[in-house]
Formats: C-alpha cells, sequence, structure tokens
C-alpha cells in the first residue's frame, strides 16, 4: 500500500446526476489514492453502477445529465474534470488509464467477435500493439485470470463460455493496459468462491505491482472485508457513510450501515441444525432499521413421497474442434454420469466451481440442452417416453430462473407483459383482466409494485430484475424451479428477503427448488440437501448438515475454506493453486475416469479423491 498522505488520483465531488427529472445521485463527494482501494457498497439502486457509469462517462449514452460537480483525474502529468471532456476525448482515456469490470459480461461481450479478437482489441488500439503481438498479451491475460485452454479460448465466441468464465475473460480486458484506476462493479458476483478468492488475489496483486487505484462496487460485505481500504456506504442516491474499512465494521454509525452488515449471510451460523431456517430481516422502514418475519424452521421436504425429479447416470458432452477434414476431435465433458433425487418442498444446493457443469445439469433438466446419456424422469415419467404434449406440459412445471436477470428479460417489452407470457402461453388464465389482476398479485408477492407492470426492464435495478424473473416463474405455477445462480446479483439486504420468499413460496405451494448457487453461506441458509461438482462429477452429496458441518472430499473442504468472511480483523491468506487448471476439455477416446463413491454415513456419499 502507499502511504496514504498521497494525492487522490480520482475526486468525485459534489456530483448530482440526474435522469430526466427524476436526482439519482445527490452531491456525492469521495476521492481514491494510488495504491488504495475504495470500495462503495449499498443496495441495488443506491446510486453506485450510476456513479461508475459517469466516472467513465457511459451514463451519458443513458440519458444522464450532470446537475452539478466535477470528477477529477489528476495522474501525475495533467489535472482533468471528467465531465468537461469530450466523448472522444474521454476513449482515449477509457480502457487505458480508467478501466472497468462490468457486473453482467454476457451483455458486455459483443457475441460476433471472439474473445481473442476482443481482448485483443483494445491492445492494438490503446498499446499500438501488432495483431500477433495483441493476441500473444491476450493469451498471457487469459493465463493470469487462471482460465483453462487459454490458447484454445482465444477462438471461441462469449456463448461458449460459462457465466464465471467470461466475468474472468472481462477482468482479463480491463487489465489488459494495465490502467491507473481500476473500476470493478460486482467483478466477483458470477464468479465462484475459489476463483474469487485468486481473482481478488490477482487484482491486489497488480494493484500493488501498478499502484493502481481500485474502485470496488459491490454487495458482498465479505469481499469489502477482505480487499477495501476504505468505505464509502450509499443509500437512496446518498452517501450516508464513509471510513476506513476497520471503522465501518467495528462501528457502523448510520442505521442503515448497520442493517447492512446485519443481513451478511455467515457460514456456520447454522451449525447444529438439521433443517433450513428463516430468520427475521432488518429492513429499512423510512430512516430506522425494524425487523421484519420470524425465525422459521423449513421442514417441508416431503422425503417419504417419491421423487419429483430423479436424474440417473446424466451424461451431458458438447463436441468441439473440427478436425481437418470436419471431424470431431475433442469433447467438453460438462456432465459425466451424475444421479440425485429431489423431493417435493425440497431444495437442493448444486454447488462447484464455474465450468463444474451445475448449469447444464440444469438446462438438461429444463430440455433447453440435450442429454447425451442417462435418464431424467418428473413424477416417475422418463423424459424419454414423453409426447410433445407431455414435454408442453413440463415447460410449465419446471421453471428456470436466470443467471443475468437482464438478458433473460426483453427490453422490448414491458415486463407486465413478460410476466404474462408463460400465464398466456399455456392457457392457465382467460381474459386479459384476470390475467393483468395475476400479474399484479406476482409483483406485490415479490416485493414489487402492480404500477411496475408499465415499465421497461432497463427502468429496474438489478434486484428488481430478478424480483420480476422470480414472478415470471411462479406466474405458470410450477412444481420444480431450477435458481441458477439466481441471488448472486442481489445485495445482501435484497438477498435475505428473497431466501426468505423462496422459502415462503415453498411452504405454501410445496415447491421443489434446484438452487445452483457458489455462495455457500446462501446455501446453509436455504437447502436441505447439498451436490458439490466437480468438473461434471459429483464429489460429494448429502444433507446440509453432513456437507457443510463435515466436509470430507479435499474439494468440498478448499470450497468452503475459500469462502469471504465478513470481518476484517481475519486476514487470511489465500492460496492460488498451482499447476495446470484441471480442464473439461478432452481428447475423443479419452473419457475421464467415473469416480467411484462410498456412503460413510446415511445419505452422505463421497467420491474417491482423485
Amino acid at each position: 500500500m502507499t502511504d496514504s498522505v498521497s494525492v487522490p488520483i480520482l475526486s468525485v465531488e459534489d456530483l448530482s446526476v440526474e435522469f430526466g427529472d427524476s436526482r439519482v445521485i445527490e452531491n456525492l463527494s469521495f476521492a481514491v489514492k494510488p495504491g488504495r482501494t475504495l470500495a462503495i457498497v449499498g443496495e441495488s439502486g443506491s446510486g453506485k453502477s450510476v456513479t461508475s457509469m459517469s466516472i467513465m462517462r457511459l451514463a451519458d449514452m443513458m440519458g444522464a445529465s450532470y446537475a452539478s460537480g466535477r470528477i477529477r483525474f489528476t495522474p501525475q502529468d495533467r489535472d482533468e474534470d471528467l465531465l468537461v471532456l469530450s466523448q472522444k476525448q474521454m476513449r482515449s482515456i477509457r480502457g487505458k488509464d480508467i478501466a472497468m469490470i462490468f457486473q453482467e459480461p454476457m451483455t458486455s461481450l459483443n457475441p460476433v467477435f471472439t474473445i481473442g479478437d476482443q481482448i485483443a482489441e483494445s491492445l492494438m488500439l490503446h498499446e499500438g500493439m501488432s495483431k500477433p503481438d495483441a493476441l500473444v498479451e491476450s493469451k498471457r491475460l487469459l493465463d493470469m485470470v487462471r482460465l483453462p485452454d487459454a490458447q484454445e479460448l482465444l477462438g471461441r465466441y462469449p456463448h461458449q463460455l460459462s457465466g464465471g468464465m467470461r466475468q474472468r475473460v472481462m477482468i482479463a480486458m480491463a487489465l489488459a493496459c494495465r490502467p491507473k484506476v481500476l473500476i470493478a462493479d460486482e467483478p466477483t458476483t458470477a464468479l465462484d468462491v475459489t476463483i474469487q478468492a485468486q481473482i481478488l488475489t490477482i487484482i491486489r496483486d497488480l494493484q500493488q505491482e501498478l499502484g493502481m487505484a481500485v474502485i470496488f462496487i459491490t454487495h458482498d460485505m465479505g469481499v469489502v472485508a477482505e480487499v477495501a481500504d476504505d468505505v464509502v456506504v450509499m443509500w437512496k442516491g446518498k452517501k450516508v457513510e464513509e471510513g476506513t474499512v476497520a471503522d465501518i465494521f467495528a462501528n457502523p454509525a448510520h442505521p442503515y450501515t448497520q442493517t447492512l452488515l446485519s443481513a451478511v449471510p455467515k457460514l456456520g451460523s447454522m451449525t447444529g441444525e438439521a433443517f433450513p431456517k428463516r430468520f427475521p430481516v432488518t429492513m429499512m422502514d423510512g430512516d430506522t432499521p425494524r425487523l421484519v418475519g420470524t425465525e422459521h424452521i423449513q421442514n417441508t421436504a416431503r422425503y417419504d413421497e417419491a421423487p419429483l425429479l430423479s436424474v440417473r447416470d446424466l451424461v451431458t458432452r458438447f463436441d468441439i474442434k473440427k478436425g481437418l477434414f470436419g471431424g470431431v476431435s475433442h469433447r467438453v465433458h460438462a456432465v459425466e454420469n451424475v444421479s440425485f433425487d429431489i423431493y417435493r418442498g425440497e431444495t437442493l444446493a448444486l454447488v462447484g466451481e464455474s465450468g463444474s457443469g451445475k448449469s447444464t445439469i440444469g438446462r438438461t433438466i429444463q430440455q433447453l440442452q440435450k442429454a447425451t446419456a442417462g435418464n431424467i424422469s418428473f413424477e416417475g415419467r422418463a423424459f424419454s417416453d414423453m409426447g410433445k404434449g407431455e414435454q408442453q406440459r413440463l415447460r410449465q412445471e419446471i421453471q428456470y430462473i436466470f443467471q443475468d436477470p437482464f438478458a433473460s428479460l426483453d427490453p422490448r417489452k414491458k415486463i407486465g407483459f413478460s410476466i404474462a407470457e408463460p400465464i398466456r402461453t399455456h392457457r392457465l388464465i382467460e381474459g386479459d383482466k384476470q390475467i393483468s389482476a395475476r400479474v399484479d398479485q406476482l409483483l406485490e408477492r415479490v416485493g414489487l409494485k402492480s404500477a411496475h407492470a408499465n415499465r421497461y426492464p432497463h427502468e429496474f435495478s438489478g434486484g428488481q430484475r430478478q424480483r420480476i424473473c422470480i414472478a415470471r416463474a411462479l406466474a405458470s405455477n410450477p412444481k420444480l424451479i431450477i435458481a441458477d445462480e439466481a441471488l448472486s446479483a442481489l445485495d445482501v439486504s435484497i438477498q435475505a428477503q428473497i431466501i426468505n420468499l423462496f422459502m415462503e413460496l415453498q411452504e405454501e405451494h410445496g415447491l421443489a427448488y434446484l438452487f445452483i448457487s457458489h455462495d455457500m453461506a446462501v446455501v446453509e441458509k436455504m437447502s436441505h440437501r447439498v451436490a458439490v461438482l466437480y468438473l461434471g462429477q459429483v464429489a460429494e452429496l448429502g444433507s446440509r448438515q453432513q456437507v457443510l458441518e463435515t466436509p470430507t472430499h479435499p474439494y468440498t473442504q478448499r470450497l468452503l475454506s475459500a469462502v469471504p468472511v465478513a470481518d476484517p480483523a481475519i486476514v487470511r491468506n489465500h492460496i492460488l493453486m498451482d499447476g495446470e487448471i484441471p480442464s473439461p476439455i478432452r481428447r475423443v477416446g479419452d473419457e475421464p475416469a467415473i469416480l467411484a463413491h462410498r456412503e460413510i454415513a446415511p445419505g452422505h456419499f463421497v467420491a474417491d479423491a482423485r
């Protein structure tokens, strides 16, 4: 870290930002110094992302106007107010001097260009490199963010990568030109804890090497505790508290900061509990915090009945790398011989690293992806035996909530239309008036207002968009909901409310959830059973208590040890994994070894360690 009396490199002074008549940021001031990390925390809609977009002058494209203030960028050689520069002048600063890692990697990567071309573009533009040199450097950057098969990834397109892999590509692009200021807007949201720990270490190492200033926008207080030097807390577009990370955690002064810290899920807080639990949530009522809800044990799983969904020996592979004569030379072994059951009223959590096959399993169950081998049956009927009509009914009874809510809502349609769509498609309710009443009811059920039905997706914050997706999933009265990282984009206060919402809905409707997540603290709160995936195979499977309190497989132990702790007083040294990163891509004919499982306690299965 550099000396704290050094001059700030970026100062936001009395900034107010308006969209039309609504002011979203009011008189905001803060400064960040070289070599230090400033975390901006606050809930969805508090103005965190608009602040970062204003610094980059990207908010202009969204129709923002700056009612007051300056944004001073003061590296050694100059002193500029970014708000008075033209977009042309900003282009020479954006990506080179000030770089940004965006929250939603799928919407910020160009789908028609390869990963290599996209990273090389900024190196050629800002660093004047030739194309071959830029591609060599691109590979080095992908290696740096610990992506397997970096050379081969250069030729792939964004849609061929998992969410976590795309996010690491974004981080590599942002760091390509070694910026003086790095703005990281929720950069680890889509990442599993082991990769997150590594990425935070990479950013920290680069920061020390380059003396880079980092503005870290996040809602994950565990990450704040690990990376931040200083913290700015925002609420409703205003700064309500500012201080060093140690002060903010030890003595939060503003009621909102206290609320924020109380909502942080802590791994280990459920030790000794046999079932998931709903907890009261602290919410802001005007300017005062208020406890909402009661403690309630979630004993909803009906293990005495036949399973709702059974997966047996599921294999899903993707052919890649066409050979010289168009033949398949390699395959991605995304899922290999996975078996599990889900019962009514049960939450089964699938956890594992990015690329471990979690989402592929969810997509295969939802019939978005074809299985290579294996059987899936729903209510005792095998998918393979079902006719077209039954498969259509299945799409109504199994609903999917995606990780990226913005990419899964049609930007041209009002959200009322999007929520009503499954009702109309499956003819669940007739008549526009009745459908509209149902949409209003669903919006209110997920904590939004019926008036919101007439707005477009871009008019909502990330957390609100995820609630809209939950309302849309509920619209078709499903029996099973596959929630694929559905909480990862939400701030902790909203997350706590949505966890309780999921559990209430489970109790009301006997819903089953396949909960795909990398957030172990959330998994501990809401799942009945946990399956840990590693390279497409189940490493460990058992009750929440068995897997989280007595983790037996080395991979499960490593996963749990990487979970960030929301306490800056605890100094943790994350160990970067050495050696080659295992890859699910193998040559045709080079089949992976199928792991044998042993039952070490009733219902607790562990794979033989490799």
